[in-house]
């Protein structure tokens, strides 16, 4: 596994060997060995999957706050993604820039997304599919959120974002008063 650091501290991409022969093809999804420069002591406890139905489609940007704050590894199982994370951690020499990857099953590519950032997502393809690898529970009363078109972290979607939640439509926005996370 080839791991590659983002232009903000802590967010990498990993890539994944795909074997592939007549049968079909075999890859890794996670290696604790192989990612241990970017995962350290860090335990996965949670694994959840995301379906995105329709192209254009947003979700995020999400986090959850200190003492719940998770690093996070997406991978794309189907379809294909635009995958973003916003650095919010206080004091951060890249607080508010963001760095995205486009996610397929064929990159064989993951996002690592560590504490004190956002992520969400832009579905490029009909039926998108995710896994997500967590180090911290879900925890509703922690979490946070950025809005997808906050002109502070001022992400720019390849297609126009649709299909928000109710909820993803109507975070606030961020004002001059954010400081950003303290971890």
């Amino acid at each position: 596994m080839k791991l590659f650091e983002t232009d903000i501290a802590g967010v990498w991409v990993a890539e994944g060997n795909l074997h592939s022969d007549h049968r079909g093809s075999f890859h890794r999804l996670f290696c604790a060995n192989e990612e241990q420069k970017v995962v350290g002591a860090r335990r996965i406890v949670q694994i959840s999957h995301s379906l995105t139905n329709s192209v254009g489609a947003v979700r995020g940007l999400h986090y959850q706050n200190p003492p719940m704050a998770e690093m996070k590894i997406v991978r794309c199982l189907r379809g294909r993604v635009f995958d973003v994370a916003v650095d919010l951690r206080k004091n951060s020499p890249t607080f508010l820039k963001w760095a995205a990857v486009e996610l397929t099953p064929a990159s064989c590519r993951s996002f690592i997304i560590p504490e004190g950032c956002a992520h969400g997502l832009q579905a490029l393809e009909e039926n998108s599919e995710l896994l997500y690898l967590n180090t911290a529970f879900y925890s509703p009363s922690d979490e946070g959120a950025v809005r997808f078109d906050d002109p502070m972290a001022d992400v720019i979607w390849p297609l126009p974002p649709t299909d928000l939640s109710a909820r993803d439509s109507k975070h606030p926005l961020l004002d001059a008063d954010f400081k950003g996370l303290d971890l």
